[in-house]
């Protein structure tokens, strides 16, 4: 039977991360090894790029840009956050018809996947061949299904050597700057806060406390716990999610800052480190400080996780392989084998089980307490850095 043949067009969507270009370079660099894919084009800004036909042409660029894409962090074809409307489902047909698009690969989380889904459903809807595959990335890694996300890894080995870094700065000043708050990325879910753990190289190194979203915060008892750490050590440093919830279910951050939300209805938190900052201030009357890398934490290349490129890279051309097998209304998954080295396949999931779902951090995870993580989740997320962070060393510091 022979392959569909025609074009393909690649996009980009949602938040940019270290290793997204990866994937993207997996699939050009794929895609140019079968002749069934004729031209390879790319839209700039995800679907937007579909929508007012902001197309280029990738075959035009050169091999060594390309594979340039390895190593370049953020998103080079341009990202979005739009939610297709109604009115834009006939334009994007028209579209795909013009340029002859048969094979459409879109990269992003969760939200990406749901377009993807809906665009993959309209082309069976209007009889039109399209293989349409999801290629996973999110640096919160909470793709259902999917063993980890490509960018996790590497958001996750930056916030480690950054808490690390920011655990001896406040033991060092622990005599004026007694707490420090680190504030992370993770709207639901708190994999990324999480992650932080990995900076500890013995106990009582930072973060000496880690608040997920998916446990409720009692400011009483966060306030005991913080209050117990500083009389054993004389300072303490705390990991926290931005997406952070008190008992009544509602984000701490809305105590200090509002909520707004974005265009597919998530809502937007502000920054709850400097929150609870306050709150050490007030009730303790300790010196609190608060960190927020933002987005630099999801884009930084200098501390990219070597497995994650991989990674990325390979889910990218693994995507083009499946189009080319006739499947379409999948997304590529990263399947973690059951050995006792880390290894990982390939596999598919159908877009409308990922679409706008979230992978909550499991409780199996969290410690009873709710203010760390425990060693099944050191064990986890520990390949996904990439090998172990440079060592540190302590003086003995005998006195005379």
């Amino acid at each position: 039977m022979s392959k569909l043949k025609g074009n393909c067009i690649i996009a980009q969507s949602g938040g940019p991360t270290a290793v997204i270009n990866a994937s993207v370079c997996g699939v050009i660099q794929e895609a140019m090894k079968h002749a069934e894919i004729e031209e390879i084009y790319g839209a700039i800004n995800g679907i937007l790029g579909v929508l007012h036909r902001e197309i280029i042409d990738l075959r035009k660029e050169s091999p060594r840009t390309i594979e340039g894409l390895k190593s370049t962090p953020s998103s080079a074809l341009g990202s979005c956050r739009y939610k297709l409307k109604d009115e834009d489902y006939e334009a994007v047909m028209e579209a795909f018809k013009k340029y002859n698009i048969r094979y459409f690969f879109y990269a992003g989380g969760n939200d990406s996947m749901d377009t993807a889904n809906r665009v993959n459903k309209l082309a069976s809807e209007k009889g039109y061949e399209l293989r349409v595959i999801g290629v996973p990335k999110t640096v919160d890694n909470d793709l259902p299904v999917t063993d980890h996300c490509p960018g996790y890894g590497s958001v996750i080995r930056h916030n480690a050597i950054a808490i690390r870094d920011a655990g001896r700065d406040t033991e060092a000043i622990g005599t004026t700057d007694k707490v420090k708050i680190f504030e992370t990325m993770g709207r639901d879910t708190g994999w990324i806060a999480a992650g932080s753990a990995l900076a500890r190289e013995r106990e009582d190194d930072a973060p000496h406390l880690i608040y997920l979203p998916e446990r409720a915060v009692n400011i009483d008892k966060f306030l005991h716990d913080v209050q117990k750490v500083y009389d054993r050590l004389g300072y303490a440093l705390i990991a926290v999610s931005e997406g952070l919830v008190g008992e009544d279910g509602e984000p701490l951050s809305a105590s200090a800052t509002g909520v707004d939300l974005d265009a597919f209805g998530h809502k937007q938190y502000g920054d709850v480190g400097g929150y609870l900052a306050e709150v050490v201030k007030n009730r303790l009357k300790l010196k609190a400080r608060w960190e927020k890398p933002g987005t630099i934490q999801r884009v930084a290349m200098d501390r990219a996780s070597r497995v994650d490129i991989e990674e990325a890279y390979l889910v990218g051309k693994t995507a083009v392989q499946k189009a080319l097998e006739d499947k379409s209304g999948f997304m590529v998954t990263l399947v973690r084998e059951k050995c006792q080295e880390y290894r990982i396949s390939m596999g598919l999931v159908e877009l409308e089980k990922v679409a706008n779902k979230r992978k909550p951090v499991p409780a199996q995870f969290i410690n009873e307490e709710g203010n760390d993580v425990t060693e099944a989740f050191l064990s986890y997320a520990r390949p996904l850095i990439g090998g172990p962070l440079h060592p540190y060393v302590r003086l003995k510091k005998v006195r005379i």
